[in-house]
């Protein structure tokens, strides 16, 4: 099959789906589909990038949301902060418009785009599962776009397993400051940008 999840516009047939999932004591409801990432579950690396992040504020940038975990999570963990979320697959941004919605999160919108190209201004933090599949040249653009986008102090918090090329990104983005903050079961969690925490 050639299509992918970081298709534009999925040509598999559409079944809705709806599934809920408990993080950090609360229960999130989602609304899922066939043609994006992680169907009906909350994935283990977007799981181990959530419980690796730091108290976050300000403008948020969820960078290739699929169906909004990372987005619905932190609009209600942090209802105070501004979040943005991207896709450039359209079914995902429509499924993560409606679970903002059945999530009750308000203080959120979503983009449909390619990386940053239609996502404005800058952020104080951005958040990304990157579509590894889609390859190097892919991913590092995108890491590219994200760290000139980001805010005095601000960063960019990245999960990717070791096995899929952890140890090469952390290398690229060593120009942007980038340690690793967490290791679980073979994911590594990389923070760039901002001051060193050591």
């Amino acid at each position: 099959m050639s299509e992918h999840y970081y298709t534009g516009r999925p040509s598999s047939e559409s079944r809705e789906t709806a599934f809920e999932t408990a993080f950090a004591g609360e229960t999130f409801r989602f609304a899922c589909d066939r043609g994006v990432f992680s169907i009906n579950e909350l994935d283990e690396g977007t799981r181990i990038l959530l419980s690796a992040l730091p108290p976050l504020a300000g403008r948020i940038l969820d960078l290739g949301c699929g169906w909004g975990p990372v987005g619905v999570i932190l609009g209600r963990r942090h209802p105070e902060a501004q979040i943005v979320m991207s896709d450039v697959n359209e079914r995902a941004a429509a499924l993560a418009e409606k679970n903002l919605a059945l999530n009750g999160v308000k203080n959120a919108r979503v983009v449909v785009s390619d990386g940053l190209e239609k996502v404005e201004g800058t952020f104080d933090a951005v958040i990304t599962n990157p579509p590894i599949r889609a390859g190097k040249q892919v991913i590092y653009r995108l890491f590219d776009e994200a760290l000139s986008r980001l805010a005095p102090g601000g960063r960019l918090y990245i999960v990717i397993r070791r096995q899929q090329g952890a140890e090469s990104a952390l290398k690229y983005l060593k120009k942007a400051n980038a340690r690793v903050i967490e290791r679980e079961k073979g994911y590594w969690v990389l923070c760039a940008g901002g001051e060193s925490d050591e």
